[in-house]
């Protein structure tokens, strides 16, 4: 009879981590939706009068494109001045080449992973690299953003989105951006899920639930 194995519950990501992490998923999913919409506006045809449709659609992208800006003002505040520093402490294995040499290992089935924080060193520059392209996005939006609404925010906005809006080159190298950004986000969701799932499978822990219930579980070492 095989021996049971003992699991120690450890708290890894505070309810305030998780609620953002759901609130920013649920806010690429709706951009993502209402943006290929609203740029090939498939639902009403090119010779009908009713924007009706691509006036919610625009009004829903606006919504989930200002949670989108919070969640990540939110979430820069928390990685640097949150009371965890689980999530800082993984900036330890970037600067360690074992750390790198372990995890690369790790995803061809060659041994476990020792991180000193929540993210394995591909993980942390992976989850940085997408921290910087969210803000990247919410920055073309709010320049769109400005581009269209004059008074209230897109007012106070202007002068700054004007001259961005220059610098990059015009309105139209903006949206071009922001869709090529677009896909960073597709192509990143889709990845990022399967490898969520992959870990928990090969690690039997850190998995999806971990952002669900906020702990994990590890084996007890004796």
């Amino acid at each position: 009879m095989a021996a049971s194995i003992a699991y120690k519950q450890v708290k890894i990501f505070s309810a305030a981590i998780r609620i953002f992490h759901w609130l920013r998923a649920l806010a690429i999913v709706m951009l993502v939706a209402t943006g290929l919409y609203i740029s090939w506006p498939y639902v009403v045809g090119a010779d009908s009068t009713d924007v009706l449709v691509q006036g919610w659609i625009r009004f829903a992208h606006l919504i989930f494109g200002f949670v989108l800006c919070a969640v990540t003002l939110a979430r820069a505040y928390l990685f640097f001045f949150g009371k965890s520093d689980i999530e800082r402490r993984s900036f330890k294995d970037v600067m360690s080449f074992k750390s790198w040499l372990a995890q690369i290992k790790s995803y061809l089935w060659m041994g476990h992973l020792d991180k000193a924080g929540v993210y394995g060193p591909l993980q942390f520059m992976t989850y940085f690299a997408i921290s910087v392209m969210a803000a990247l996005i919410c920055i073309t939006g709010l320049i769109l953003y400005a581009n269209v609404y004059h008074e209230g925010l897109g007012g106070a906005l202007w002068g700054t989105a004007a001259w961005l809006t220059e610098a990059m080159g015009g309105l139209a190298m903006v949206r071009i951006w922001h869709h090529y950004m677009t896909w960073v986000f597709i192509i990143f969701v889709v990845i990022h899920v399967y490898m969520a799932v992959w870990y928990g499978i090969r690690f039997k822990h850190n998995a999806v639930d971990a952002i669900v219930s906020g702990y994990d579980y590890h084996p007890e070492k004796h």
